[in-house]
């Protein structure tokens, strides 16, 4: 009896050891909070966390960092979207890629970018705090007759959104459990209309007719 629970025991130890082994760290994308830039304007911020133990990463030898980005953007309703683009930003603006492309079709909008590690390392902060480091960002514009309240939804596409080392040949993704992604969403603003010279000079005079009113009572 004691033969057989060593034996248990040791296939127990060895099963909870093989299970920690597979358990790897995971990178992260995500969708920021927009920040208003224009009466129908919007930026949006993404980012990249870098997590130490993830098959890429800072941490890594020469060979094995996050030098490619694959982000693909799903955002739905179309309708309300003037114009969206996904251009560089942050760590990776003052880097010069091998290659890079912006690809767009109605209802989702990408950018890829690869680097070479020898001569353009991208900085990553390996853990930094949530969201990481910022990557890229989205120029989000409503049309005129887009409704205010409208909810765009910002979804980062768990196919096609990975991320590489620069040859290719180390990825990560959502399908292989090393990438996670944090979605996000832009709101169509309420948009006071403007006034014309005309009309203001028409409340300027009004109020100085309420104020001297006010004054004789």
């Amino acid at each position: 009896m004691m033969k057989v629970r060593i034996v248990f025991g040791l296939l127990a130890l060895i099963a909870c050891s093989a299970v920690s082994a597979a358990v790897v760290s995971s990178d992260v994308v995500t969708i920021g909070s927009p920040v208003r830039t224009g009466l129908l304007t919007f930026d949006v911020p993404v980012y990249v966390r870098d997590v130490s133990g993830s098959p890429l990463g800072i941490d890594q030898p020469f060979g094995s960092r996050i030098q490619s980005l694959s982000l693909k953007v799903n955002y739905s309703p179309t309708a309300p979207i003037q114009s969206i683009t996904f251009t560089r930003a942050g760590i990776t603006v003052p880097l010069t890629p091998s290659f890079e492309s912006q690809p767009s079709l109605s209802g989702s909008i990408s950018l890829l970018d690869t680097f070479h590690e020898a001569t353009n390392l991208v900085p990553f902060t390996s853990n930094a705090a949530a969201p990481g480091d910022l990557v890229g960002h989205l120029t989000v514009s409503f049309t005129n007759q887009a409704v205010a309240g409208t909810v765009i939804t910002l979804t980062l596409d768990p196919t096609l959104t990975q991320l590489s080392n620069e040859g290719g040949t180390v990825s990560e993704s959502t399908t292989l459990g090393t990438l996670t992604l944090v979605n996000g969403s832009v709101i169509v603003p309420v948009v006071v209309p403007a006034l014309d010279a005309t009309t203001l000079a028409m409340l300027a005079a009004a109020l100085v007719a309420i104020a001297v009113f006010i004054r004789r009572i």
